[in-house]
């Protein structure tokens, strides 16, 4: 049986659909923090039937736009040990630099210093597109 240690105080990032917790890692840059991280892959859930779970061992990191990634995980803000607020992410309206356009024709491809910048344009299915060409982007 795998145990690891619980938080005193830190962000667990919960039901994380099997192989998005890398792409939640790389996003959060939390290779370049200083802090302890957990990275469980392929564990057992009785809701899912299998998830990636991440334990991260600080509170100062921005989670609002994780919504992009996965609508479906639960991130728990942890203190003194205990679960002190649950949050399912909501969807950003625009997100800027976190998703990457995909068409090659797209100016982005052309002007390396522009953002890239997304618009939701289907809550429902978590559709956004690139302000430039609108290329959608479709995470799950």
């Amino acid at each position: 049986m795998l145990n690891i240690g619980g938080l005193t105080h830190g962000i667990v990032i919960d039901h994380i659909a099997v192989g998005g917790a890398m792409k939640i890692y790389e996003y959060l840059n939390l290779e370049n923090r200083d802090c302890s991280v957990a990275i469980i892959k392929n564990a057992k859930s009785n809701k899912m039937g299998r998830k990636d779970i991440i334990k991260i061992e600080t509170l100062d990191i921005d989670i609002d736009n994780l919504g992009v990634w996965d609508r479906d995980i639960t991130i728990n803000i942890i203190e003194n040990g205990v679960i002190k607020e649950k949050r399912n992410p909501r969807l950003p309206e625009q997100v800027t630099n976190i998703i990457k356009c995909k068409n090659p024709r797209c100016i982005t491809s052309i002007e390396q210093e522009l953002k890239h910048v997304f618009k939701l344009t289907d809550r429902s299915k978590g559709i956004y597109r690139c302000v430039y060409c609108e290329q959608a982007f479709k995470k799950n």
